[in-house]
């Protein structure tokens, strides 16, 4: 069975390659004495059904282009963009502690809010909500994206077009917030 890695529409790794880069980088740190830390962002495009319901599927796939090439030229070479799924996109941050990657976070929502999506001569403000989880222990995929799920949701509930970051969130759950 063949399994694609990048998504056909937006070029970012897919779920599964996604997933399976961030547990094997998480497995290989563990295993060295090393410095473990780094985070992971979770991005989801505000009010994504509007700009289909307004402008088609077409021109949501363009927006989808647009937010992933904007999310890939804000981050270093060495990070992992993916294309979770529909308009959800997930950053792995490697190294990177709660301050970077707070500033990385919020350089990722600006450029989006900045971004030039002009459907059918029609200027469309895009914006994002980003929720992120730090970790500095041993983690896995699974509960980093536990983590900065939860906090995307409060951005989400808190009035979009924002960041939350949960400091030091895993594995032990304490989370205290840094919101921007």
């Amino acid at each position: 069975m063949i399994v694609a890695s990048t998504d056909g529409l937006t070029s970012c790794l897919t779920r599964i390659a996604f997933t399976t880069l961030v547990d094997a980088y998480l497995e290989k740190v563990a295993a060295e004495e090393s410095r473990r830390e780094g985070a992971l962002l979770v991005i989801d495009v505000d009010h994504f059904k509007t700009i289909n319901d307004s402008f088609g599927h077409d021109r949501g796939d363009e927006a989808l282009k647009v937010i992933a090439d904007t999310i890939k030229g804000a981050v270093r070479e060495i990070d992992l963009v993916g294309r979770l799924g529909g308009e959800e996109f997930s950053v792995f941050l490697p190294g990177l502690d709660a301050d970077r990657t707070a500033a990385v976070a919020e350089r990722i929502r600006a450029a989006i809010n900045a971004a030039e999506f002009v459907p059918d001569g029609q200027r469309c403000a895009l914006s994002v909500s980003v929720g992120g989880a730090i970790f500095e222990r041993d983690s896995s995929f699974a509960q980093l994206y536990k983590y900065a799920d939860q906090r995307l949701y409060n951005a989400k509930r808190n009035g979009r077009n924002r960041v939350e970051i949960a400091r030091g969130a895993v594995p032990d759950g304490t989370a205290g917030p840094v919101m921007h």
